[in-house]
């Protein structure tokens, strides 16, 4: 008997799994937001060389003799004419007048129609110093490569809810206050340190959501995150639209964190690390709650200690009371899982933000591209659901990735004219990159055993936020080729889906592994398939009277 037969035994994935589901579910839909954020609070727009500080009004006059034009008539952005030249002003005057020219010593004028204010028009962070603007990012992905790390490796050892409240409460606080910064400096510090709680929540919600839910309902709670992440591209899309300055839209999209952090109090920790780390009572208190409020009061009178160890005490049998990273690749099917999976994350995320956080490129309103790669995400995950429960984790990741791939390495072909369809194109492999991110999130966390489960997971988002750092990389490739960026990321793409393919295992309806040994033990014997339906649908369906709880009791 597992763990799992035990929640059917107490309502299945009913009310308490619902509310508990949707509770963690919104904070992550908020935490997108937070990811592609600098879409528009780094907005640049277009500028160019502002007047003498001796010259009251910078008149139109002015800015034809003063600031050269490229060959489509635009005004340069970073440089300006050392004396005006108004022999341009003439009728006959040739727009390719040669003269000397300097920098924008005077500073810039933007344009404020679309963006009244972002860092880019606040701290000066173009030309020269246009680095700055992707710096920002990739030390906000270096954050949230340090909360994989960190948070993964404590929530084995605290638990999983003490590190997301956490997470929440430094979100809100440090988010706000990137609102009020002054300096370029402190504003990379508190987008670390909002960096660092973006694994810290997202991990952790996973795993709780994972725990507390019986086979049959995982497929869908995971893919509900998705759509989750999804639709709060969505939000930022629409609130972007709505609060133009930079510091409003970044303490909206930070406040309501407060909101999480005071409610995940009452939040129930994961009854399986309860019983893994011997705090049997705390998990027996968990569990009469859980069937109370699935409408189970009886089971919830007669739940013991005793009862429950019946489910647990042959899964926890052989579980060690500390853990390490080694433990990834100590022994062989977990350092098979290990490896493969890693390689997958990286080849994911690099794909995946690669697209995401250079939108500019495509040319159309940011608005409308945020909000056509949030939409296209949402039938690639029903999608995915579908395939999923009906298919299996593996077929699933796999062809998304593979799909991805093709797509991504397709668009280069398309004339650069055709701006419309490069768009709709990118948005499709995103969507597939964001349906595979997704299910292998959920497919991770059925992979590893609930002894390392966290570590994995960590360990595997480390790989994946090296995979965020190494996008903008590959993406300054293209100023030596424009076919560079797109090959690197589509062949990531193919060749992890492959992996896929060739080195995991399927999880479908599978009961979760709860140590180590077990894992082992099923590497060797592997799972029979007809087993494996049977365990994770029949015994949902199972009749009260004759369900183990009972006859345990």
């Amino acid at each position: 008997m597992a763990f799992t037969d035990l929640l059917d035994a107490l309502g299945g994935v009913g009310r308490f799994q619902l509310i508990y589901t949707a509770l963690l579910l919104l904070p992550c839909g908020l935490l997108a937001c937070h990811n592609f954020l600098q879409n528009f609070t780094a907005a640049m727009p277009p500028h160019h060389c502002r007047g003498p500080a001796n010259l009251t009004n910078t008149s139109e006059a002015w800015l034809r003799a003063a600031v050269p034009v490229d060959r489509l008539g635009a005004l340069d952005s970073c440089r300006r004419f050392t004396e005006p030249q108004w022999v341009l002003l003439l009728p006959n005057a040739s727009s390719s007048h040669r003269a000397a020219t300097e920098g924008c010593v005077d500073g810039w004028e933007y344009d404020r129609s679309v963006f009244p204010s972002t860092i880019v028009t606040e701290w000066d962070l173009v030309c020269e110093a246009r680095t700055l603007r992707d710096l920002a990012q990739s030390i906000y992905m270096a954050g949230v490569l340090l909360g994989a790390a960190v948070f993964g490796s404590l929530a084995d050892r605290l638990g999983r809810k003490a590190p997301l409240v956490w997470s929440y409460l430094q979100l809100a606080v440090s988010g706000a206050a990137t609102a009020y910064v002054s300096s370029f400096s402190a504003y990379c510090v508190f987008r670390f340190l909002m960096g660092m709680t973006f694994s810290g929540i997202i991990l952790n919600s996973l795993s709780l959501v994972v725990e507390w839910m019986p086979a049959r309902g995982r497929t869908v709670a995971g893919i509900l995150l998705g759509v989750s992440f999804t639709l709060g591209q969505l939000v930022l899309a629409g609130v972007a639209y709505l609060i133009r300055p930079w510091r409003w839209l970044q303490f909206a999209v930070s406040a309501p964190f407060l909101i999480f952090f005071f409610y995940s109090w009452w939040l129930p920790e994961s009854s399986r690390w309860l019983l893994l780390h011997g705090k049997s009572q705390q998990a027996l208190q968990n569990l009469r709650k859980v069937a109370a409020l699935n409408g189970r009061e009886e089971e919830s009178k007669r739940l013991t200690t005793e009862a429950v160890s019946a489910y647990v005490q042959s899964e926890f049998a052989s579980v060690r009371t500390s853990s390490s990273v080694l433990d990834l690749f100590r022994t062989p099917a977990i350092r098979k899982v290990t490896c493969c999976l890693v390689g997958v994350w990286f080849s994911n995320s690099v794909a995946y933000y690669g697209l995401a956080m250079d939108l500019h490129k495509f040319g159309l309103s940011l608005y409308l591209v945020q909000a056509l790669f949030g939409i296209i995400d949402i039938p690639a995950m029903l999608l995915a659901t579908i395939t999923m429960i009906y298919v299996g984790r593996r077929a699933t990741v796999a062809s998304f990735l593979i799909m991805a791939g093709l797509t991504v390495i397709a668009n280069m072909f398309v004339p650069e004219a055709m701006q419309t369809v490069r768009t709709a194109q990118a948005a499709l492999g995103k969507g597939c990159l964001a349906s595979s991110f997704i299910c292998v999130y959920l497919f991770t966390g059925e992979l590893y055993p609930t002894e390392i489960r966290q570590m994995g997971m960590g360990f595997a988002s480390v790989s994946a936020r090296l995979g965020g750092l190494a996008a903008p990389l590959l993406t300054t490739l293209g100023e030596v080729s424009a076919f560079l960026p797109p090959v690197s990321f589509g062949a990531t793409s193919i060749l992890a889906g492959v992996a896929v393919l060739c080195f995991l295992t399927e999880t479908r309806n599978a009961p979760l592994v709860e140590t180590i040994a077990a894992m082992e033990r099923r590497g060797k014997e592997g799972t029979p398939k007809k087993e494996v339906e049977e365990k994770g649908e029949d015994v949902a369906l199972q009749p009260l009277g004759t369900s183990p709880l009972r006859e345990t009791i």
